[in-house]
């Protein structure tokens, strides 16, 4: 087994990674609804706050800070996974996608990729580059050619409150 070293700050800021396995799927666009109430229903059991967000078809990208005195941010996915998962599945998505042993054995669905990629924000510079990651992403990826055109980010928030700088992604 891999052995993943992962940065457990109390009351720290990251920017998370989360993909589906199937990298060509549109699940997450399609479901974006189930998304929410997943990340919404775990945010009322273990609070976090998001500083940052945006979902593509496959893939999301997210800038969290914890509360103090908390670091466990690989609770929270697991259940916005889990969740996402099984409401997907109530409404009839169920995936073809080829399973591992390991997988089969866990009961994993095969939705998600296993593990998300995570890096700990170390200063305010380091943050304002990832809160632009995430807002330029779905540019990046030529869904759109301005963040503010791209419905499932928090780019519109950030507009709302007058922290949106438009420099390039």
């Amino acid at each position: 087994m891999s052995a993943y070293r992962r940065i457990h700050v109390p009351g720290g800021t990251y920017f998370f990674t989360v993909c589906l396995a199937d990298r060509a799927s549109d699940l997450l666009l399609r479901e974006v609804s189930a998304l929410r109430r997943a990340v919404r229903f775990t945010m009322a059991e273990r609070p976090f706050q998001i500083d940052a967000f945006v979902v593509l078809p496959d893939h999301l990208h997210t800038v969290w800070t914890l509360p103090c005195g908390d670091a466990d941010f690989s609770v929270r996915w697991g259940a916005i996974k889990s969740r996402f998962t099984r409401e997907v599945r109530r409404v009839g998505f169920n995936p073809t996608l080829p399973q591992s042993p390991s997988k089969r054995r866990k009961g994993e669905a095969g939705i998600w990729q296993r593990r998300f990629w995570e890096h700990f924000i170390r200063d305010e510079a380091d943050f304002a580059a990832h809160v632009g990651y995430c807002h330029w992403n779905p540019v990046k990826h030529g869904f759109v050619e301005r963040p503010d055109a791209w419905p499932h980010s928090s780019v519109h928030r950030a507009i709302r409150r007058g922290e949106f700088v438009a420099l390039g992604g």
